[in-house]
């Protein structure tokens, strides 16, 4: 049977997803061809060999609409001959990517297939795509939520509450993910996957300063009276500072077989063990890291303590705490460089970004197996396995 390994993952330096922030100024699909294109060179494989490009963005409207990737393909200087689409499973988009693109080389369609996503949150602001007065969900979904969904800040201060989870922990989490972040920086560990553009070389929204105490002083970010009333558990703990901030940026991996590999001479950094993907209760949308990962352990015939590294989305620092509650897992294993709430999350990308870190952190530290999660808005969750080789 054949297998998929990943041989290449690049991704820009994330920037602030307001005007001002240091990448508002490049258009979405010059983001994408940025990383395409440092993918290419970095690889030295032959562009025309590419048999697919599948990118992620979530916002697709406006500059990031018709296509995205096709477009990015081509400002990349790629031969038009290298086909392109766009998918949108929201924060997990460019994730579900990678699986698709595994997916392909594993059952023989591909050879060679990059897999990718961006996101300007600057220039194509969240729920652009939705446009005022109109309902993206339909009347069956209200008959069958009569009371209504809720949007992820409140799904994130319902988990905060399900799973007693304090302020005091979301805050202190959301430090450690700068700390470490910073320190990921500080030595150069993040060197190998990023692809410095028009002179931004580092992660916009780092803070090395931050503490619990400063933190402390922000408001609740979704406090709502209707809300309140609906759900009096709630005690409005998800902050600014808790929960990932707006951004900009692209991510893109390279992925193969083995075999074609080490025909063209590539070094494979992590091969593509499992993958599962799930629904859960779209009101709590964001729990569906939980299952995701039972289901892609269960798929990989492994248990929790084989994975020597997580990379759980940092949405909000209560869906990851969450997590760590329902798996047991060993908080010293998950997003040892840091998370988006340090980095950032430009939606789109976000799911290759966790990729590219995760295969050079295998690298760097050894580790023979990583699992990769990502919540999603709707209730949904991705979830893979990578094995070293």
């Amino acid at each position: 049977m054949r297998d998929a390994v990943v041989v290449e993952a690049v991704r820009t330096p994330i920037g602030k997803g307001k005007p001002q922030g240091a990448l508002a100024h490049v258009h979405p699909v010059e983001l994408l061809a940025h990383t395409l294109r440092t993918l290419v060179e970095r690889s030295g494989v032959d562009p025309e060999l590419i048999d697919d490009v599948i990118g992620g963005t979530v916002d697709q409207v406006g500059e990031q609409a018709m296509n995205t990737t096709r477009y990015a393909v081509l400002s990349a200087g790629l031969p038009e001959s290298v086909p392109a689409t766009t998918v949108d499973r929201q924060c997990g988009s460019s994730q579900q990517a990678v699986h698709f693109a595994a997916q392909g080389v594993i059952a023989g369609a591909y050879d060679l297939v990059v897999a990718c996503g961006v996101e300007s949150m600057s220039r194509v602001p969240m729920w652009s795509n939705v446009p005022a007065g109109k309902d993206p969900f339909g009347p069956g979904v209200a008959e069958r939520y009569p009371e209504g969904l809720v949007p992820q800040g409140i799904s994130a201060e319902l988990i905060a509450a399900k799973w007693s989870i304090t302020r005091e922990q979301m805050d202190a989490f959301a430090v450690s993910s700068h700390r470490k972040a910073a320190e990921a920086w500080a030595s150069g560990l993040f060197d190998a996957e990023v692809a410095p553009l028009d002179g931004v070389t580092r992660d916009e929204c780092v803070r090395p300063d931050s503490t619990v105490r400063t933190l402390a002083g922000l408001r609740p970010a979704y406090h709502d009276p209707a809300f309140a009333e609906r759900f009096p558990q709630i005690e409005w703990n998800v902050t600014a500072g808790n929960a990932s901030p707006i951004n900009d940026g692209a991510s893109a991996v390279l992925i193969t077989s083995s075999e074609t590999a080490a025909r063209l001479g590539l070094r494979p950094l992590a091969r593509l063990h499992s993958f599962a993907v799930t629904g859960s209760d779209p009101l709590l949308m964001l729990t569906g890291v939980v299952p995701a990962t039972e289901r892609v352990l269960r798929r990989a015939s492994l248990s929790l303590d084989d994975i020597d590294l997580f990379e759980v989305n940092e949405a909000f620092a209560a869906v990851v705490l969450a997590w760590q509650q329902e798996t047991g897992a060993d908080p010293a294993k998950v997003n040892v460089h840091g998370g988006a709430l340090a980095l950032g999350h430009p939606l789109g990308a976000s799911g290759t970004r966790l990729t590219t870190t995760l295969v050079h952190a295998m690298r760097e530290r050894g580790a023979r197996y990583a699992l990769q999660t990502m919540c999603e808005a709707g209730g949904l969750a991705n979830a893979m396995v990578l094995e070293r080789v």
